[in-house]
């Protein structure tokens, strides 16, 4: 395995990061308009520790479904 190679795969790898980066804020992004309810006052303010889990698993799954479709 030479440099070329290595560098190759560093640069796909930043782009497959950023790409899937972008998606996981799409997706942040249409929760927070789609949602009837503020996500920062329901969190932040009212301390919904509920919502908090179910948002993290939320973004977990979509990250693990990014990663298998990057992944092939």
């Amino acid at each position: 395995m030479n440099s070329y190679d290595l560098l190759g795969h560093v640069k796909t790898a930043a782009v497959f990061c950023f790409l899937g980066l972008g998606i996981l804020g799409l997706v942040w992004l249409f929760l927070v308009k789609v949602l009837p309810f503020s996500l920062r006052k329901e969190m932040e303010d009212d301390q919904n520790i509920a919502l908090g889990i179910v948002l993290g698993c939320l973004i977990l799954g979509i990250s693990l479904i990014i990663a298998a479709a990057i992944h092939g």
